[in-house]
């Protein structure tokens, strides 16, 4: 007994690819040693190595067993050593996909796929933004970047992530593939009181991600309008104004009722009407051409980036650039990607 427990224990210490090796060297050992033992028994080589793989997974079909003393023998030591072998593997692999799954909670792991969205900072606003992601888009990933010490998300959902680090410095953006992603969203930390010092935080986040990836579309939310030109040398693609944007809709709610209602199908798909952006039709020349043939369809033409007067501009030619936006319902959509 005290033979096979320092055996059992040699094993546990060994190093995954050197447990391996052994391994396999000792299947083929045993493999070649029942057959030469009993060669009339086990007709081939593959009979044999059927024979020892069921012996040590203790299945024992029973359809071939050693006839021979000699070879009984060897079976009863092949089995005593098979079995402690094979349980140290499968508590290795236990054990591995324990260790991946406490990685990826701690966010460990690096992330590998691409087109993704990344998502700096933690919070309410984060996780609003998830479960909007996800229920509009049945595809993109999502990589969460805070230092939080465990996932704030459930890491069985397959299509969320979680890196864990400092998101001023590069390791941190690396792990999370920022150069293979789709867009960066930069939220303002709530944790920090003073509206300026969020904005600073923020500044020095963006300037991290425009030196490592600056061909990313980048979204940031500041706190005070006049952070922006602080921004001036860096590459962000868009602001987005947290306090003011929600007093100047609530303001706009006071006087014009209904009006926050219609924001905010626009900005969310998963109610009523939603904005979309639609490739050029080569078909169409102007403005016009568009406005009318997308209309027969059942959207509305309202943009070409961010110049929103395309009702007047009908007779002017669409740039091969435009990016045209439109407003109407999923299904809606979807017929105009597939025409």
């Amino acid at each position: 007994m005290h033979f096979f427990l320092k055996v059992g224990l040699s094993l546990v210490r060994m190093k995954n690819l050197s447990l391996l090796i052994a391994t396999l060297i000792f299947i083929t050992f045993c493999t070649v040693t029942i057959y030469l033992l009993e060669p009339e028994t086990f007709e081939s080589l593959l009979t044999s190595f059927y024979f020892v793989m069921t012996t040590f997974s203790t299945v024992g079909y029973g359809d071939y067993s050693p006839a021979t003393g000699a070879g009984r023998l060897f079976t009863v030591l092949m089995y005593l050593l098979g079995i402690g072998l094979l349980g140290v593997i499968i508590g290795k692999i236990v054990d591995s996909f324990s260790i991946f799954r406490k990685r990826k909670e701690e966010g460990k792991l690096a992330f590998t796929h691409e087109n993704h969205i990344i998502i700096v900072g933690w919070g309410k606003k984060t996780e609003t933004a998830v479960e909007e992601i996800l229920s509009s888009d049945s595809f993109s990933e999502i990589v969460i970047i805070d230092t939080l010490p465990t996932s704030p998300i459930d890491v069985a959902i397959d299509r969320v992530h979680y890196v864990q680090g400092d998101a001023s410095e590069e390791e941190t953006f690396t792990r999370a593939n920022i150069k293979k992603s789709k867009s960066v969203i930069i939220f303002a930390d709530d944790t920090i009181q003073v509206p300026s010092l969020r904005d600073a935080k923020t500044l020095t986040i963006a300037i991290t991600v425009e030196r490592l990836a600056p061909h990313v579309h980048t979204t940031v939310e500041l706190m005070t309008k006049k952070q922006i030109a602080n921004f001036s040398h860096v590459k962000v693609d868009e602001f987005i104004l947290s306090q003011e944007t929600t007093s100047l809709l609530a303001v706009r709610s006071a006087m014009h009722q209904n009006v926050s209602t219609i924001v905010t199908q626009l900005i969310s798909r998963s109610i009523g009407e939603d904005l979309f952006e639609v490739k050029k039709d080569s078909n169409w020349q102007t403005y016009g051409d568009a406005f009318h043939d997308l209309l027969e369809k059942g959207a509305t033409l309202i943009a070409d980036r961010q110049q929103m007067d395309i009702n007047r501009r009908l007779n002017e030619a669409i740039p091969p650039d435009a990016v045209l936006y439109v407003i109407c319902n999923e299904e809606t959509h979807r017929k105009l990607s597939f025409n």
